[in-house]
């Protein structure tokens, strides 16, 4: 085992990272280039809410402008195949949070309403707490969403901070807590305000966001032992109802929806400008997705069908975005990847290993972003640390499909969920079989509109067993 960490470590040095990660016993590094002392990563998740595949600049919209967006995109790496866990909120940010396959951890189906008992399990270690207990600093700011009773709260779930709205502002909600004047804004558990303006929040998320990392620079100005951190900031926009600044009303092509976008663009921009203003902007990965899709394309060159709550590539395959230290520049990756595989590629990014018989669905994907494979990386620790973790899941086939797929394939392949927990289709490489009303296989390469049924026996059979193989897995 000894040997093999060393191979890591060198493998790392080769790949022209900015900082270097030195893993020693507990996971936590800092290593000497050059006579500077160089940190381990801090790390923000932007993920906003209902953003479609198509709706940023880097994707193909023309009805808005999104320069700081873009920007990330030209300084990291976009995902073209990139799938949400589920195609609704609740779920979706389970399978962020955990690595898990929604049903996996319980949250599988439609999203949590104010009087919701459920959660994500407190025996469930989350990204959060993985970060915390290998001292990162936390927080969550933004729409929660997963869960309102103490076990399920964020500060049960391994965040330091949390500022924001627990629910959405969608008619349930704000009828739940009508007789409480309004929804309320929470700071750690006291309420700031109800019945917040929506226009205001994605201000509101940013400013609150940027004081928070000012004050972990201000306590650790002048320490060698500055705690990194781990900031999750899940947008309450663009989920109806929507709204905006007064200055960006009327700014895009494309309605409030469009104007909202503008706003996010430019806040996304204020918080990349507040790290650099803080010179933490090279220590500081960035990460942007849309927690699942909103509608088709529009036009001949976005021909993805289907929208939010369906399982046509619309519903679930979003814009995703990473960008930082250690990753490469510029490049545009086809590899089909998902929600659950940011688990332990951060983890990986910051030096951590995933602690023994923590089982995962997400694959370490650190490998893809530093340059040193285009494709999916094996599951072998001489390519990273966490890149192992898929094989702890359950592989067993029948005699009847025991040649019909890999292992391998079957780590590889996305699962597609309904918003109502149902198994729906899957996807392997380039190949998706969609289970209802009947058996459909689609090449989305070539057809990433679903409208070309192909009729190839082999291929059908082979997504057929890893069906079954994964039905029998999540029992």
């Amino acid at each position: 085992m000894a040997n093999r960490q060393s191979v890591v470590e060198q493998r790392r040095c080769t790949v022209g990272l900015t900082f270097l990660l030195c893993l020693s016993v507990c996971g936590t590094a800092v290593a000497e280039s050059e006579g500077k002392t160089l940190r381990r990563p801090n790390i923000i998740f932007i993920f906003v809410d209902d953003q479609g595949y198509y709706d940023l600049g880097c994707y193909g919209a023309t009805e808005v402008e999104t320069p700081r967006i873009d920007a990330l995109a030209r300084k990291g790496v976009r995902f073209t195949n990139y799938y949400a866990a589920a195609p609704i909120c609740s779920p979706s940010r389970a399978g962020l949070l955990t690595g898990c396959y929604p049903r996996r951890t319980g949250n599988e189906v439609w999203v949590h309403r104010p009087d919701s008992e459920e959660g994500i399990p407190p025996s469930q270690l989350t990204l959060a707490e993985l970060f915390k207990r290998e001292g990162y600093a936390t927080a969550c700011i933004g729409k929660w969403h997963l869960g309102f009773r103490e076990p399920y709260l964020p500060a049960s779930q391994g965040f330091d901070h949390y500022f924001g709205l627990l629910h959405n502002l969608d008619s349930f909600e704000v009828i739940h807590y009508e007789d409480k004047g309004g929804v309320p804004l929470m700071r750690n558990g006291e309420v700031v305000q109800r019945n917040v303006d929506p226009g205001r929040l994605v201000r509101m998320y940013t400013e609150e966001a940027i004081a928070w990392i000012e004050s972990r620079a201000a306590a650790g100005r002048g320490s060698a032992s500055l705690e990194p951190f781990f900031l999750y900031l899940p947008h309450t926009m663009l989920h109806h109802p929507l709204g905006v600044s007064p200055e960006f009303e009327g700014r895009s092509n494309w309605g409030l929806y469009g104007d909202a976008i503008e706003e996010l663009d430019f806040y996304t921009g204020h918080l990349v400008d507040a790290l650099e203003r803080l010179g933490i902007n090279d220590d500081t990965i960035v990460m942007y997705a849309s927690d699942n899709g909103r509608g088709p394309g529009r036009n001949e060159q976005q021909p993805i069908r289907g929208s939010k709550l369906t399982t046509y590539e619309g519903g679930l395959r979003v814009p995703c975005i990473a960008c930082g230290p250690g990753i490469r520049e510029g490049f545009e990756s086809d590899v089909v990847v998902h929600a659950m595989d940011w688990y332990p590629t951060l983890a990986s990014l910051a030096g951590i290993s995933i602690p023994n018989g923590l089982v995962l669905d997400g694959r370490d994907l650190s490998a893809l972003l530093t340059g040193d494979t285009d494709t999916i990386p094996a599951f072998d620790q001489a390519v990273s640390l966490n890149a192992e973790i898929p094989l702890r899941r359950e592989f067993r086939r029948t005699r009847e499909w025991e040649t019909s797929y890999t292992r391998e394939e079957y780590l590889n392949a996305f699962f597609y969920h309904g918003s109502h927990g149902a198994l729906s289709a899957v996807r392997s490489g380039k190949w998706k079989l969609a289970l209802h009303p009947s058996l459909t296989l689609y090449d989305l390469n070539r057809d990433p509109g679903e409208r070309m049924p192909v009729n190839n026996g082999e291929i059908k059979r082979k997504l057929r067993g890893m069906v079954v193989r994964f039905q029998q897995e999540m029992k």
